[in-house]
Parts: C-alpha cells; sequence; structure tokens
C-alpha cells in the first residue's frame, strides 16, 4: 500500500512536470519571461542647436526619469499596508510633486511601471537613491523595517537646456514634456534633432537588476546638431535694443531683423516682449512663438520703395521727375493726406519718397498703367515679385504669408492706399526682404535660418541653396538705394536719426495705422525703420517694429530710427565691414516751380 501510494503521488508529480514542461511550457516560459525581464527606452541625446560660430544656444545635459514599480509597494511585498503613503511622503520635497498624487500612482498593483518626474537632475536622483539606501540598510540591521523606496528606480535620459536663457527664444522655441519640440526651430527640425531611441531589456529581481543575467540593447541613435545662421553677438544687441525700447515706449511689443544682403542669411530675429525656455510655465502666453514671422500689420511707408521700385523700372518717372503734392487729394470716395498739412509740396520723385508723402506716392504709382485697373495690376505683381501674400520659404511653425488681395478686389481707397502700405498686411520677415533685394541688386534671395546640419558620425551636411529670383532690374535697385540715402541723409528727410558716422545708409521710415487684434478696428500706430549698409556696397539690412506705442513719440523715424543705428553700428564692428569711403550721390529732393523741368516724365496724375 505504501508503494502504490507512493507509486501515484510520483505518478501526479511526473503529470504534472509533463504538462508544465511539455504540453505548456510556452505559457509558463512566456509567464516567466514576463515577470522576470523588463524593459526599457533608452532616450537618444538631442542634438544641440548652435549660432554661425558653433556657440551653443541649445543642448542637452544629463537627467533621469524617476520610475516606480507599484507591485513592490503592496502589502505582500512590504508587510505594511501604507507603504505608498510612506514613500510618496519621502518622495514629494525631493520631486517638487504633490503627496496624494504620488501615493495615488503607487497604488496600482496591477501595473509594474509608472513615472513619477521627468528629467530630474542627476543631484534629485543621487537624494533618492541615498535615501533608499539608508532605509535598505535599516532593513537589513532591523527585521521590523521596511525599505518603502525599494520600489522606485531611474530610467537615464536628457533634460533641454538653453545657457543664454532667453536669447533667441523666438527662434528657438521649446522641448515640451513629452521630449518633442513645442515651438521654433525646436518643432520645425525635431526629426533631425531627436535622434532614434533604442531599448534596453535585462533580468530583475524584486525591482533590482541581476547583473549576471545579461542582457539585449539596442543603442539610442544621438539626433543631428543644427548650425543656424544666426550670430549670437548680433542677436543680443538687437534684443537689447529693441526691448529698451518696447518697455519706454510702452509698447505691445517689438521685433529686430538683421540679414546678410549677399546671402540671405538672417543674422539676428529678435522680439520684445520674450521668454526663457528653461521654464515656460513663467512665460506670458502672448510672448510664445516668434512675432517677427507670425504677426501680419500693415506696414507703412516702408513699404513705399516697392512703389518707386516699380515706378522706375516701368520707366514711368527717374528721381528727378516734378511732383506736385497738394495739402489734400481726392481720389475714389476718399480724401487723401500725408501725415502733416502742408501747403503745396513742389517734390521730385526722390523728394517724394524722402519726405514720405502718401500724395506724391498715389500720383507717381498712377503713373504705372493708362487706367486704374492697369495701374493696379502693374503694382500687384511687382509685390509678388517682392514676396509679398507668400511665405517666405523659410518653413517656420506658424509663420503668416501675410494678406495681398488680387487688384480685382481691392476696394476703391484699396487702389490708393496699398501704394503707400496701408490696405496690405506682411509679416517683418517679408519686409526685410524687400529691403534685401534692393541691396542685392534687384534680386530676392529666400531668406534662411539654418546653416546645415551636423550628424553622429560628425558630418557636416549644408542646408539646400537659397532660391534666387530677379525682381527688378540692377539699375533700379542702384537708382532706389541712392533715393533712400536721402531719407538719411537729406535735412528734409524722416530719417534722420539712423544716420551713422563714417557710413553712407540706405533707410526709409513708417508710421502706419494699426489693427488691433483683439477688435479688428484700428487703434494705434505701427512704427518702423527699415535700410541697408553702406548703401553704395550693402552688406547688412536692418528692420525695426514697435507696436502700438502709448508713451513719448510713435513716429517710425523718431523710435525706430535710433534703433536701427545702434543695431547697423553693432553689425557693422561686428562683421568688420569698412565704410566705402565715396560721396553720396545727393539727389534733389524739391525744385522750384519756376524753372524748367529737367528731362523725365512727369507724375502729377491724369
Amino acid at each position: 500500500m505504501v508503494s502504490l501510494g507512493l507509486t501515484l503521488v510520483m505518478l501526479a508529480f511526473v503529470v504534472r512536470l509533463l504538462q508544465v514542461q511539455a504540453v505548456d511550457a510556452d505559457v509558463y516560459a512566456a509567464k516567466a519571461e514576463k515577470n522576470r525581464y523588463s524593459s526599457h527606452k533608452l532616450a537618444a541625446e538631442r542634438g544641440a542647436i548652435t549660432d554661425r560660430s558653433g556657440v551653443e544656444l541649445a543642448t542637452s545635459v544629463d537627467a533621469y526619469d524617476i520610475t516606480a514599480d507599484p507591485s513592490l509597494f503592496t502589502r505582500k511585498e512590504t508587510k505594511t499596508g501604507d507603504a505608498p503613503e510612506q514613500a510618496a511622503a519621502l518622495l514629494a520635497p525631493i520631486i517638487d510633486k504633490d503627496t496624494d498624487e504620488i501615493a495615488e500612482k503607487l497604488r496600482t498593483p496591477k501595473s509594474r511601471f509608472t513615472l513619477l518626474a521627468r528629467r530630474a537632475t542627476p543631484q534629485v536622483w543621487k537624494q533618492i537613491k541615498d535615501l533608499r539606501t539608508a532605509l535598505a540598510d535599516k532593513a537589513s540591521a532591523d527585521p521590523g523595517a521596511v525599505n518603502v523606496l525599494g520600489g522606485v528606480f531611474a530610467v537615464p535620459t536628457s533634460k533641454r537646456v538653453y545657457p543664454n536663457d532667453g536669447l533667441a527664444a523666438g527662434i528657438l522655441g521649446w522641448v515640451n514634456a513629452d521630449g518633442k519640440g513645442g515651438g521654433g526651430v525646436e518643432q520645425q527640425l525635431n526629426k533631425e534633432l531627436a535622434g532614434k531611441q533604442g531599448e534596453i531589456r535585462y533580468a530583475q529581481s524584486g525591482g533590482l537588476r541581476v547583473p549576471t543575467a545579461g542582457s539585449t540593447e539596442k543603442p539610442a541613435v544621438p539626433g543631428s546638431d543644427v548650425e543656424l545662421t544666426i550670430d549670437r553677438d548680433i542677436q543680443w544687441a538687437a534684443e537689447d535694443a529693441i526691448t529698451e525700447q518696447v518697455e519706454k515706449s510702452r509698447a505691445d511689443r517689438g521685433y529686430v531683423l538683421v540679414q546678410d544682403t549677399r546671402t540671405g542669411e538672417i543674422l539676428a530675429m529678435a522680439n520684445a516682449p520674450g521668454f526663457d525656455p528653461n521654464d515656460i510655465s513663467q512665460a506670458r502666453g502672448t510672448s510664445l512663438g516668434n512675432a517677427a514671422l507670425q504677426d501680419a500689420f500693415e506696414p507703412g511707408s516702408t513699404a513705399k520703395i516697392m512703389s518707386m521700385a516699380a515706378v522706375l523700372e516701368e520707366n514711368a518717372a527717374t528721381p528727378g521727375t516734378r511732383v506736385t503734392v497738394p495739402n489734400r487729394l481726392h481720389r475714389g470716395d476718399r480724401l487723401f493726406q500725408d501725415d502733416i498739412d502742408h501747403p503745396t509740396w513742389y517734390l521730385t520723385l526722390n523728394g517724394v519718397l524722402a519726405k514720405s508723402s502718401n500724395i506724391g506716392t498715389i500720383l507717381a504709382t498712377g503713373e504705372l498703367g493708362e487706367t486704374q485697373k492697369q495701374a493696379n495690376e502693374s503694382l500687384y505683381s511687382y509685390l509678388r515679385k517682392f514676396g509679398i501674400g507668400k511665405k517666405t520659404g523659410l518653413g517656420f511653425p506658424g509663420e503668416t504669408s501675410g494678406i495681398l488681395a488680387p487688384p480685382a478686389k481691392w476696394s476703391t481707397s484699396q487702389q490708393f492706399t496699398i501704394p503707400f502700405g496701408q490696405g496690405v498686411s506682411i509679416n517683418a520677415m517679408q519686409a526685410a526682404s524687400v529691403y534685401s533685394t534692393i541691396a542685392n541688386g534687384g534680386v530676392r534671395v529666400e531668406p534662411t535660418l539654418v546653416r546645415g546640419t551636423k550628424g553622429p558620425d560628425g558630418r557636416f551636411t549644408p542646408a539646400p541653396a537659397p532660391k534666387k529670383t530677379r525682381v527688378v532690374s540692377d539699375r533700379t535697385a542702384r537708382t532706389v538705394a541712392q533715393m533712400l540715402e536721402s531719407v538719411v541723409d537729406d535735412e528734409q528727410g524722416t530719417g534722420t536719426k539712423a544716420r551713422i558716422p563714417g557710413y553712407r545708409v540706405a533707410g526709409k521710415t513708417g508710421t502706419a495705422n494699426r489693427v488691433d487684434p483683439k477688435t479688428g478696428r484700428y487703434h494705434g500706430y505701427t512704427s518702423s525703420f527699415a535700410g541697408f549698409a553702406p548703401a553704395d556696397k550693402p552688406r547688412v539690412t536692418v528692420y525695426c517694429v514697435i507696436q502700438n506705442a502709448t508713451e513719448g513719440s510713435y513716429f517710425g523715424g523718431q523710435i525706430c530710427g535710433p534703433i536701427y543705428k545702434k543695431v547697423m553700428q553693432f553689425a557693422l564692428k561686428t562683421l568688420q565691414v569698412p565704410p566705402t569711403g565715396k560721396a553720396p550721390a545727393r539727389l534733389p529732393v524739391t525744385f522750384s516751380p519756376g524753372k524748367p523741368e529737367t528731362p523725365g516724365r512727369p507724375a502729377n496724375g491724369r
């Protein structure tokens, strides 16, 4: 009977072993694998963003995601019913999280993973690790003690850091909680910067890795570094100048762009107020983004150079053409005037630009066609060639195309306001590109912000060459440049505050009625100044805008002219651009009605 009983017992063991090791082997092996092995993603190191000289504007540093295995906080594992609460009380002040929130995450026994904190510094993880070790030592010495942090771990990752704080924040953007670009270049080139995640799989016991059991690892592939066209020092000078004036004028915002006229490369793109991408929780919603590319506004008189270029290119007038400018001009359903009351002005076409006469510009562009309809169509074609009404080619997130209706849809007043920059909307980059086009001999070079990328292998890949388009002839561009000098150099010009000792400066002021984005109605002004230097051998374009100045002057020449001067001087010095030494052309601004007119078609309207 004993032998029979033992035989039956052994038979039962054999049958069970056959079931476990043969019939259901795969099922049990899978369960064992699931509990024994743990897999974790390996974060790829995000590529750095640098300026044109290799100075880091955005980089990544070591960090840790603080995680936990909730199954290790159960009563069965810890021999206590309040392990989640004890652990939460210890962790909350270290990772700066709510105690109840942490405890709730640890009270999910069916889960093997929960994230407690993202991208904690190495110091934070060291503090947790030291505390966990101390509790483990205490538990070893005292059987009644419990290591309530035994189920807390860390996954190596990285944290995005911006060494210059808010410098170029509008360009760079930020990285969100998921490790993805949330704006700017970080978002635009997220795929290149992010790299590819890896994965590691290893044996574990009691939440701890078993070092002798081996592991498999697929390494992460680091992201590529991105080199921008920005010069950090010029960017700083531009941000410093515009921030100071926005605060002084108590304005809504302002922006400054600096561009290399020959290559189209953007040397600076400053916004004020800005934000610190290291802590966007403290940023105002209206400050996030890049207003220089995302704001659409009516440019005002800085747009007149497109009208003048069209008139010259079509041989409708010359710089010396006489334009008699009355105090008021009736066109369509409106009575037009200049920014100041004046007696009848006797101006040359050059003088119309120098004194920024709206009436004179209306009269001049009226010569672009035999009818107003033809004149509208001609002007529209040039505006489009200059890049108005379409994106700049930067591919920047949220960039606006501006607003330029086809001429058939121009209202009665728009036919006469668009020539002097009202009734059409642009962004600041489009405006800067217009001046760079004139400075570059009439050839528009698509603006660029990225010089290239450097992969994990260290190989540098330059960005594609920018597209080039001829807009006006070299002769027309040189003539417009000479006319722009009169704005700054002539005592009757509106841009005298932008003069730079030793350099010939071409520039234009602008003071436009501003559409309030909250109401959709005109309220306040858009003040601006645009130009390039040296005027006869251009190298740098600077464009400045102040939106809704509420204290002091709001005229573009008064508040943006000095910013232009400050930033341009710094840029010329930084780039080591010497003065040309040549004397300016000094085109006439006015004429005497009694004297014979020099050759050239009149522009007095029909």
